[in-house]
């Protein structure tokens, strides 16, 4: 009798896999107009997911795809994997335009920078006033994704006055470089800190109990303002020099964080210093 009621189980469970399962996956796509990825990547009701809990959901379902694409995702080479991502979109008929934090995010940053102009839309040559490379901007964080925009609407909310200085800056002949495209690479120089263990000494000092996302933004404000410092007080107005002093300054602050005391802190009005945890 038990043998028969495990083979019972079984054969529900393999007909649930096989037929249910993904019947209730179609009839979820048809009403929500998202594939299982995008639910994963955008519902708000599993934002109570950590990142390690929603990046192994998302691995479960490229896993258990009937598609070879999705299932070789998981193995994709670092080289490829923009690649094997536009792929699967491609694949999926995901549309990037409707991925709310990006939507949301992006408004909200061009509303700070630019509060006196409306946006014609997502995709605008307007897009090139604060620093963007082309029309769709989208295109421009490919290389340090969500972070890299956060982090940007982050300075402009968070210090407000620099980062209207420093764009005003950026626009100048004199000075002149692409704010949103700086930004994306200090948000670059900022996590190689972080992966190599350099930023540990600042954020023991400045977090001892629990760092969290904010203190890694209030670090891109610091460098994004060392940065302009070093780009006016050194008339620059060469792009091609960014490398040379993107390079310098990673070298002065890893001399900084030698120093078991050193904080990176941003420049913060007097308004704004409770951000900084010390």
């Amino acid at each position: 009798m038990k043998h028969f009621l495990r083979c019972l189980t079984k054969f529900f469970v393999f007909l649930y896999c096989k037929c249910l399962w993904r019947g209730q996956k179609f009839v979820i796509r048809k009403v929500t107009g998202w594939c299982e990825l995008q639910r994963i990547c955008y519902n708000i009701l599993l934002s109570f997911l950590s990142s390690c809990a929603r990046t192994l959901k998302i691995e479960s379902s490229l896993r258990y795809s009937k598609n070879e694409l999705c299932q070789s995702a998981l193995s994709a080479h670092p080289d490829s994997v923009e690649k094997t991502i536009d792929n699967i979109m491609t694949l999926k008929k995901i549309n990037a335009d409707t991925n709310p934090q990006l939507g949301i995010s992006l408004h909200n940053l061009w509303k700070t920078l630019r509060p006196d102009s409306s946006l014609t839309g997502r995709i605008s040559k307007q897009r090139c006033e604060i620093g963007f490379q082309g029309n769709d901007p989208k295109t421009d964080f490919r290389g340090m994704g969500l972070l890299g925009l956060h982090n940007l609407l982050y300075f402009a909310e968070h210090d407000k006055a620099t980062a209207l200085q420093v764009l005003y800056d950026s626009l100048q002949p004199k000075h002149k470089y692409s704010f949103v495209i700086v930004g994306i690479n200090i948000t670059d120089l900022a996590y190689s800190l972080l992966v190599s263990g350099a930023l540990k000494t600042h954020l023991y000092n400045v977090a001892p109990e629990m760092p969290s996302l904010s203190h890694f933004q209030q670090t891109f404000c610091y460098l994004m303002q060392e940065f302009h410092r070093f780009w006016i007080e050194n008339d620059l107005c060469d792009i091609t020099e960014f490398n040379r002093v993107r390079s310098k300054l990673h070298r002065r602050v890893l001399r900084q964080l030698k120093n078991p005391d050193m904080a990176l802190c941003p420049h913060f009005a007097a308004s704004d210093l409770h951000l900084v945890n010390l």
